[in-house]
């Protein structure tokens, strides 16, 4: 709720202070595109030590579990 009043008020405070409405609309997509790119760089910081957690576990997994040796069967064809 609070991004919404956010844009609202910038879009306002734009409109007060006489930007013309094509300057708002590039204004309000390049707030879009920086709120955004914070926001998912936000959330990869977030999910960072879950992914190493992930990355280790695996490795751990792999590392406990032997590779198993393959058996081939060989025929000969008549």
């Amino acid at each position: 709720m609070l991004e919404v009043l956010f844009v609202l008020g910038f879009f306002f405070m734009l409109l007060l202070t006489g930007i013309s409405l094509l300057g708002m609309i590039a204004a309000l997509v390049v707030a879009f595109a920086l709120m955004m790119f914070g926001g998912l760089l936000a959330i990869v910081i977030k999910m960072l030590p879950w992914l190493i957690l992930a990355v280790v576990a695996v490795w751990i997994y792999r590392a406990v579990k032997q590779p198993e040796k393959l058996r081939y069967n060989r025929r000969r064809w008549p």
